[in-house]
């Protein structure tokens, strides 16, 4: 007797087997053309650097060359919708860092695209703290005496921002030492940094790139890192838990994101890849002087970073009704 549920089944079970194959014909075919890289910044920025890092190193893994492409613009907001409206098969790849693939799902009301449902994460590249610095002149010489002297002086305190994990961070800051700081908009990092520099605001939470020179030069005074952990580049900056604020860890993070519905084995290729290329020397070197730690975990990993980071920093927005459109 003919059963059409067994049947029905069988038949379910060669399309799906059919399917796989065609992904594994797909991924063994994997890349037959060059692999376009999209960054939401200029050419020369922190992401820029470190998306044309990794980018240099693909063909010797892949044996197509990675291009970069920059397409500024709308807090990144230009390339995450490009590339999420790419066809998903691994040709068009997001250089996303945190800002875009968690912090404006944090901050926007109406966000075209959302990191987790239009895209698969590939592979982080990297992690970073930021740096809590101070104008020297201030005569401040730890974040306590900065909360004391912020508490003293409560509207005359303010802090520099040129994007939303800088300003997400502050007021994170704010949120746990009860402080008051106001949010003073800056278009780059080294404006924001210079605006601490020059006395024109009281303070800000940055990347190391933008404060690197100053703090060098003495121009800064750095009081904490945002890690867990102290830096080698800066042994003796401590960290938020040990000036008192455990909850104050905040990385910034950076990696590489393709459209959802991009076969795994695709993702698996250039997830490989992405942590081949960061345990190279070269790319460890350069990537710890831009106060980069290589990581290169895995989709699994990565999405469980992305999901636990939108939930932390759309929580601090909340708290801040820190709102854009």
């Amino acid at each position: 007797m003919f059963n059409k549920a067994l049947f029905g089944a069988f038949l379910a079970l060669l399309v799906s087997a059919a399917g796989a194959l065609a992904q594994d014909d797909t991924a063994k075919n994997y890349p037959n053309r060059p692999v376009h890289v999209i960054v939401g910044y200029v050419a020369g920025g922190g992401t820029d650097l470190i998306a044309r890092l990794v980018a240099a190193k693909m063909v010797d893994g892949l044996g197509q060359p990675a291009i970069i492409e920059n397409k500024p613009g709308a807090q990144s907001i230009i390339a995450a919708e490009l590339v999420a409206r790419s066809a998903p098969d691994g040709y068009t790849v997001l250089a996303g860092p945190i800002g875009p693939m968690a912090m404006n799902s944090a901050i926007y009301s109406k966000l075209s695209y959302h990191p987790l449902k239009d895209f698969v994460p590939v592979s982080m590249i990297g992690s970073q703290p930021m740096i809590l610095v101070v104008d020297p002149a201030l005569g401040v010489r730890s974040v306590k005496e900065l909360v004391d002297y912020a508490k003293a002086k409560v509207n005359a305190v303010n802090y520099s921002a040129n994007a939303a994990p800088f300003q997400l961070a502050a007021e994170l800051f704010k949120q746990k030492t009860g402080t008051s700081f106001a949010f003073i908009p800056y278009k780059g990092g080294n404006e924001s940094a210079n605006a601490v520099v020059s006395g024109q605001v009281t303070m800000a939470i940055l990347d190391a790139p933008s404060v690197m020179g100053p703090l060098k030069g003495g121009r800064l005074k750095g009081l904490a890192v945002t890690s867990s952990t102290r830096q080698a580049s800066w042994p003796d900056l401590p960290t938020m838990a040990e000036v008192g604020l455990p909850d104050l860890e905040a990385q910034l993070w950076t990696g590489l994101f393709v459209p959802a519905a991009t076969p795994m084995p695709i993702v698996r290729k250039l997830q490989v890849e992405v942590a081949r290329i960061v345990r190279l020397a070269d790319v460890r070197e350069r990537l710890g002087a831009l106060g980069v730690q290589p990581s290169g975990n895995t989709s699994e990993e990565f999405r469980s970073i992305v999901a636990a980071d939108i939930a932390k920093w759309t929580q601090v927005a909340k708290t801040a009704n820190i709102k854009a459109e």
